[in-house]
């Protein structure tokens, strides 16, 4: 390099590090609020959740910030809470799940049959659940990164696919939560409650704060959660990078199958029966899909907080509890809920068009 090369870097140099020296007081309060929420996504959700709690609070008075009331909206949200996790590790990957609902059903459903056809022992066939999840979830990266096919198109498919053999494989029978109680209390573990204080919380609480908790770290603080983010914000650049796009989906999607078969798990202590019908199947996507949007995750990859989901999905929950508990019709819910999905993806747009 010659001399005017490098002083011309110098230059540059020095003029980039006036420019960021002057930055912060350039912004202004808009400027650094848009920074904050690019930073911190989950932050939105977060003031969101606090702002229902206290509308609420101030609405129904004590009865809504009691133990049992708040600790209700956990175990209502605890299936779609650990679905909405699932599925924000494929929306960070710039992709989408369809078949999150479906997979988790056939799960509980590949647990229960096992256990009640085959006279397999509970404890087993749960393992053998969580693996057959997993081997779905890597069809379906297999699919999305070797063949190249769309995620929304393959797991659109796979969705399809599972549904039909929830049905095929259960011949639509259901098994009764007194057979599950009485022969394979196993299966309804992860219902079993428990006090803690004045609250009274579930297993299967612990275990969606659990998995949520692990994501977070692992994205956060792992060179594999580093790869999803890469590969969501921009594939060609992270194998650039030395990045494995391939390893990476794979890993994601395999992972993903596996939360699912939790989430069957989760069910049947939930619901205390095994369903092939069981309305998860049908509607989990788009309350998962809905927890996402609404925590703050980008539907474009590379930015968003699995803390996030999980707010999005209490924010669900706190609106259905409080309007139900206020006498309101059903039907503010969803009103509610759209308003805050086109709001959710208006600021991510913003945010997007100011830090590019």
């Amino acid at each position: 390099m010659s001399s005017s090369d490098q002083y011309e870097d110098v230059v540059k140099k020095r003029e980039a590090e006036r420019f960021a020296e002057f930055e912060p007081a350039r912004k202004g309060f808009a400027g650094r609020a848009h920074e904050a929420l690019h930073t911190n996504p989950a932050l939105v959700p977060l003031i969101v959740l606090v702002g229902a709690l206290v509308v609420f609070g101030l609405v129904l008075g004590s009865k809504f910030f009691s133990p049992f009331a708040l600790t209700l909206v956990l175990q209502q949200v605890q299936i779609v809470g650990i679905l909405a996790a699932a599925q924000a590790l494929i929306i960070l990957t710039a992709g989408i799940d369809l078949s999150v609902g479906a997979l988790a059903v056939l799960c509980s459903v590949i647990m229960g049959q096992f256990t009640f056809r085959y006279g397999i022992p509970a404890e087993l066939s749960v393992v053998i659940g969580l693996v057959c999840g997993t081997l779905i979830g890597g069809i379906n990266g297999w699919l999305v990164s070797r063949v190249k096919l769309p995620p929304f198109i393959v797991t659109l498919g796979m969705w399809q696919i599972v549904l039909a053999v929830n049905y095929l494989y259960s011949r639509n029978e259901t098994i009764r939560a007194r057979d599950i109680e009485t022969e394979a209390p196993f299966l309804q573990i992860l219902g079993t409650k428990f006090a803690l204080g004045g609250a009274v919380l579930t297993v299967g609480v612990v275990v969606m704060l659990g998995v949520v908790l692990v994501l977070a770290y692992a994205l956060r603080s792992t060179a594999w959660g580093r790869h999803v983010y890469a590969v969501g914000d921009d594939p060609e650049a992270a194998e650039l990078a030395g990045v494995s796009r391939h390893k990476t989906l794979m890993s994601v999607y395999m992972l993903v199958g596996f939360i699912c078969g939790l989430a069957g798990w989760v069910m049947i202590g939930r619901f205390g029966s095994v369903s092939p019908s069981a309305t998860t199947g049908v509607i989990g996507n788009i309350q998962a899909i809905t927890a996402v949007v609404i925590g703050g995750i980008s539907l474009f990859g590379g930015r968003g907080s699995i803390i996030g989901a999980l707010f999005g999905a209490l924010i669900v929950g706190v609106f259905e509890l409080g309007l139900r508990m206020a006498g309101a019709d059903p039907q503010w819910t969803y009103l509610l809920i759209g308003v805050l999905i086109i709001a959710a993806v208006t600021i991510d747009q913003s945010i997007r068009k100011v830090t590019q």
